[in-house]
């Protein structure tokens, strides 16, 4: 789930696909991630997972979820969701983004260096990996680690990333309340999307969390 990899863990890396040349230049001033279903309909679909206990699979390394992958030209996932998700920001010519600023919806942070900056996956590797994912071909791994469709990567800062982990919102929730909606509805979303199955308290937490919904 971190950008630099996990805690004791090295950041898989991927081949360059082929494609156009990436443009260089001022970014679109947009924050958000795509937009996931609303809290009504997040609670139908929560309903909808398979409820069971996570089992720990033997086997999860990062490397068996490619990433980040070439979307166009020199620019990788990573460096789209740092251009989508910052204000003002310039890249240089191999796509990396030289200056900008990033709002951190889990914490509330300003942040104007990349560098300090991680593409979170709203629902973790290693998760995935427990509720599914490990019955995956690569490609099919691969998809998900860097999927720009849904709502699973998001642009905060490296602490709150550090602390989340691969934890699920049982154990880790956005230090910001205020973004426990939007946070919840992404994460089912994307277990209902990927036929991911959800534990009791997972599932738990997660209404709890849709509550903070403006009704």
């Amino acid at each position: 789930m971190l950008e630099r990899g996990e805690p004791g863990e090295a950041a898989a890396t991927a081949t360059p696909d082929a494609g156009p040349q990436a443009s260089t230049g001022q970014a679109p001033s947009l924050r958000e991630l795509p937009e996931p279903p609303d809290a009504v309909k997040a609670r139908e679909l929560l309903a909808d997972l398979v409820v069971a206990d996570e089992d720990d699979v033997p086997g999860y390394s990062r490397a068996k979820f490619p990433h980040w992958i070439t979307q166009s030209g020199t620019c990788d996932t990573r460096e789209v969701v740092l251009q989508r998700d910052g204000q003002d920001v310039v890249q240089d010519d191999q796509c990396r983004a030289v200056s900008g600023t990033w709002y951190s919806e889990y914490d509330g942070l300003t942040i104007d260096s990349a560098s300090r900056i991680d593409i979170d996956h709203i629902v973790p590797l290693k998760e995935a990996w427990r509720s599914g994912a490990s019955q995956w071909t690569t490609p099919e791994r691969r998809a998900f680690a860097n999927d720009l469709t849904d709502s699973q990567l998001i642009a905060v800062s490296y602490s709150s990333n550090r602390k989340k982990g691969d934890k699920d919102p049982d154990n880790w929730k956005p230090s910001l309340k205020s973004y426990w909606c939007t946070y919840s509805r992404a994460w089912i979303s994307v277990k209902a999307t990927y036929h991911l199955t959800a534990n009791p308290a997972e599932a738990a937490a997660l209404a709890e969390m849709l509550d903070t919904c403006a009704t």
